[in-house]
């Protein structure tokens, strides 16, 4: 349905002076608390490490992919609010793709939530629930070239300093909006 959207925007002959629309990848960071079991996998991972001390991960059914080598792109929040502002600066109308533009394993981003706690990484990696199975998204990578020559300038976090960032001063810290 999102893409018949865009589709069907792109067709439009009049439009305002100034718009974009954003097709958001894996989005992670503050303020996802609500979000329940849709919350990002940083999140997820955060609270099974306070609980549990390891983290849980799917097992890979596809022989191109190591248990936990499935990848995704994943984007921090403040870098997806930053991109929309440095959209709204330019006159370039369009659809966009944001995402940090380079794929990362899952087990790239729980190994960096560990290492955020200061913690030794603990996966363990179980079955996937069979209605997954054949439709599970083994790899996701935003084409951010289009973005790029928009605002040519812009800098994304890395997957660790997100990670970081919102592990030790949003997580981490004793918030009545971060308490599930």
């Amino acid at each position: 349905s999102k893409q018949l959207t865009d589709e069907w925007v792109l067709k439009q002959k009049k439009t305002p002076p100034k718009w974009f629309g954003v097709k958001f990848f894996n989005v992670y960071g503050p303020q996802e608390y609500h979000k329940g079991k849709m919350n990002s996998v940083v999140y997820q991972a955060h609270q099974q490490i306070q609980e549990n001390g390891e983290v849980k991960l799917f097992k890979s059914y596809r022989k191109e992919f190591i248990d936990g080598g499935q990848k995704r792109d994943f984007v921090y929040v403040k870098d997806v609010v930053r991109a929309m502002m440095s959209l709204m600066e330019t006159n370039k109308s369009g659809i966009y793709n944001l995402g940090s533009g380079s794929a990362r394993t899952f087990v790239d981003l729980v190994n960096a939530t560990f290492k955020a706690q200061n913690k030794k990484p603990k996966i363990k990696f179980i079955d996937m629930p069979e209605e997954l199975k054949n439709q599970y998204q083994y790899f996701t990578e935003a084409d951010m070239n289009k973005f790029k020559k928009a605002v040519p300038k812009f800098k994304f976090h890395t997957l660790e300093e997100g990670v970081t960032d919102y592990v030790q001063n949003y997580l981490s810290k004793a918030d009545p909006f971060f308490q599930a």
